[in-house]
């Protein structure tokens, strides 16, 4: 057993938007990084939120989801 926990870190994939098929092949996905994923939820309110990380840990998108079903998302660059 680890004496640590560790979080899940996930490939990140684009695809092409051009792509209108259900179908997906492997040579039109290309790698663009690497993920870790974040659900959390405030308990007054009852708004989930979603945190997607990079693999240092920086958050690059932040996801608000209402228990009416409607969602909000920001997302966040920081290059110059």
């Amino acid at each position: 057993m680890l004496d640590t926990f560790e979080e899940e870190v996930f490939d990140e994939f684009k695809l092409p938007a051009s792509k209108h098929s259900n179908l997906l092949k492997s040579k039109d996905a290309n790698l663009v990084g690497k993920t870790k994923i974040v659900i959390g939820e405030e308990s007054h309110d009852g708004v989930k939120f979603v945190l997607k990380k990079d693999e240092n840990d920086i958050i690059k998108e932040i996801k608000f989801i209402c228990t009416c079903g409607k969602t909000k998302t920001v997302y966040l660059d920081y290059s110059e």
